[in-house]
């Protein structure tokens, strides 16, 4: 929708660049010629200087219309070579004909040099106007080549966007699933050990799953509602802990134009209720969330228990999900570390405070 009019723009931005081109090189005799009070001007002196500025705008146009989109780009090069030969040659012949005829026979009050420096030879008048037929030629293939390379890069990019568009709603479609099974997951732990709780976590996930269904569209949602979708997730999640997990979560959201990826968080959340938690030994999940200095920091620390094989269905799927993610929204625009460290697993992520309002 929005491709045609940018491009009718750009269509209005060259012929306005090329009329101010030409425009400039026809008017600049006038100028030249009224900075000298003395001499008159007259339509018969400027039709005979505006021969040369015309016979180079058809050579440039014959190019740039036709020669260099046929043939050059076509890979011709030996007929555009001679198509531009027997071009100039036409023009050139044209051009002293109107010459010979005009300046002879009508504009016979424009002042001329004296005879002896009028009778150069041809030749030199031929090398001259060759000259500048060559340099009008080389000026239409450096226009056209830089056109059709900006045109080659707006269609790569719009290929790279269409593509990490494609990709990242992928990566979304995997995303969903894997976080509504993890929920399914610890809903059906609660059912039997502790059905009310079972019950509130149903509630709890259709209110989740409305986020993840109608939020999940835009780009970017204000921090403070991926917030709250992360606290409603995490005291869900809370419902199967027990009481050897030691949880501290700091989510605050200081800048409230901040806003941020939606679900960008989920899979360092999940990751730590998932692997962080032993059903016997003392755990403990540390999730802090906060803006610092124009970034919004995201910190989580897990207990560091090992998955043996039986357990590593589907471990890390949420990670490299991540990851994936982070590379197509932010680019280079953001920091994302993970180690284990004093026994604990450790996740960092830094992305750029981005306003609400773009």
């Amino acid at each position: 929708m929005e491709l045609m009019p940018k491009k009718r723009h750009a269509t209005l931005l060259t012929i306005a660049i090329h009329l101010l081109g030409w425009g400039l090189l026809l008017v600049f005799p006038l100028l030249m010629r009224w900075q000298n009070r003395e001499e008159t001007v007259t339509l018969s002196w400027y039709l005979g200087y505006v021969a040369v500025p015309l016979s180079c705008m058809m050579v440039f146009y014959v190019n740039y219309l036709l020669l260099i989109p046929r043939m050059l780009f076509q890979k011709r090069w030996s007929s555009f070579a001679l198509l531009n030969i027997l071009l100039v040659i036409v023009v050139w012949y044209a051009g002293r004909l109107w010459w010979d005829f005009y300046i002879e026979n009508v504009a016979e009050a424009i002042p001329r040099p004296p005879k002896k420096d009028r009778d150069l030879p041809l030749l030199m008048f031929f090398a001259r106007d060759m000259m500048s037929y060559a340099l009008t030629v080389a000026l239409a293939v450096a226009i056209k080549m830089t056109s059709r390379w900006q045109q080659s890069e707006r269609q790569r990019h719009e290929a790279e966007r269409r593509r990490s568009e494609a990709e990242l709603a992928n990566l979304k479609n995997q995303l969903n699933p894997h976080f509504l099974f993890n929920t399914l997951n610890n809903i059906y732990a609660l059912v039997e050990v502790a059905p009310e709780k079972a019950q509130h976590a149903v509630h709890e996930l259709s209110r989740l799953l409305r986020y993840v269904l109608y939020e999940d569209g835009p780009a970017m949602v204000p921090l403070e509602k991926e917030l709250e979708f992360l606290r409603s997730y995490i005291d869900l999640m809370s419902l199967r802990t027990g009481k050897n997990v030691t949880r501290t979560i700091r989510l605050s959201a200081d800048d409230p134009q901040a806003s941020v990826a939606p679900l960008i968080f989920i899979s360092l959340v999940e990751n730590a209720f998932k692997h962080g938690v032993s059903p016997t030994e003392d755990s403990f999940i540390d999730i802090d969330i906060h803006t610092e200095s124009g970034n919004i920091v995201c910190r989580t620390a897990n207990s560091n228990f090992p998955k043996n094989d039986a357990d590593r269905s589907g471990s890390g799927i949420g990670l490299r999900n991540l990851e994936r993610r982070l590379k197509l929204l932010y680019g280079s625009h953001y920091s994302f570390t993970r180690c284990v460290k004093d026994n604990a697993y450790r996740c960092e992520l830094i992305l750029p405070v981005k306003s609400s309002a773009t």
